[in-house]
C-alpha cells in the first residue's frame, strides 16, 4: 500500500472526481454528427484535453472557439448521465479546506455545475480551461493549481484519470495518482501509482501539517 506525504492535493474533475464518460460520449458524437466529422477520432483523443484544442485537430477548418462554447454551454446545461464517483464526497471532506483544488480541462460553467449536480463542494482553487493558455499535458494548468493553493509544485500530489492529465502534472514536477476509470494501467504508467478506483484512496491529516495519502495499488 504506497504512501505519500503531501501539502496539498489537486485533483482531475471528469474521470476522477465526476463520472462523466457517457454525457461526454454523447455531446461529442451529438456534434460530430451535426458537423460531418469523425466521432470515433474525437473520442480517441478527447479525454482530459481542452475542447478548443479538440476541435482544432480534428476539425481545422471550423472556428475552434465558437464551436467549442457552443459545446461547453450545451454540456453545462445537460448533466443527464452524470455521477459522482464512488468515494470523492468522502475523500474531500477529510481534507481541510484550502488543502485541495480541482483543475479541470472543462470552462469554469461546466467544471462549477457538474460538481453542484454531484453534490461536491467548489473548491476556492478551480483552475479551467478559461484559465490557461496552453492546456494539458502542458504543465501550466497544474502549476497554476499549485500556485493558486500557495504551495510549491513538490508538495502537491494529483490525482489523474488520463494520460494528458499525468503528462501536465509530472512534467510540472508533482506526483500522480492515476485512477483507471477511463484507461488501463498501461496508459496510465507515468503515474507514480495506479488504483482501480477513487475509493482505494484515503488521506489524513497529521499533527506536522502534511497530508498522508494511503492507496490500494492495482
Amino acid at each position: 500500500m504506497p504512501t505519500f506525504s503531501c501539502s496539498a492535493i489537486l485533483f482531475d474533475l471528469d474521470g476522477v472526481l465526476v463520472d462523466s464518460t457517457r454525457a461526454v460520449d454523447r455531446e461529442w458524437r451529438e456534434w460530430a454528427a451535426r458537423k460531418g466529422v469523425d466521432g470515433d477520432a474525437i473520442m480517441a483523443i478527447a479525454h482530459g484535453v481542452r475542447t478548443i484544442e479538440v476541435i482544432r485537430r480534428v476539425a481545422p477548418h471550423l472556428d475552434a472557439e465558437a464551436e467549442a462554447d457552443a459545446i461547453e454551454n450545451r454540456e453545462a446545461g445537460d448533466q443527464t448521465g452524470v455521477t459522482v464517483m464512488p468515494g470523492a464526497i468522502d475523500l474531500v471532506k477529510s481534507i481541510p479546506e484550502g488543502r485541495w483544488g480541482v483543475v479541470t480541462s472543462g470552462s469554469r460553467l461546466l467544471a462549477r455545475n457538474r460538481l453542484r449536480y454531484c453534490g461536491l463542494p467548489v473548491p476556492e482553487v478551480l483552475v479551467t480551461s478559461d484559465d490557461v493558455t496552453h492546456g494539458k499535458p502542458h504543465p501550466e494548468p497544474y502549476l497554476k493549481g499549485a500556485e493558486g493553493l500557495g504551495f510549491s509544485p513538490a508538495e502537491c500530489l494529483v490525482i489523474e484519470d488520463a494520460p494528458a492529465g499525468i503528462e501536465s502534472a509530472r512534467a510540472g514536477g508533482m506526483t500522480v495518482v492515476g485512477i483507471m476509470s477511463t484507461y488501463g494501467v498501461e496508459a496510465l504508467k507515468r503515474a507514480n501509482a495506479v488504483v482501480q478506483t477513487l475509493a482505494l484512496i484515503r488521506a489524513s491529516f497529521n499533527g506536522a501539517g502534511k497530508l498522508t495519502v494511503e492507496t490500494e495499488l492495482v
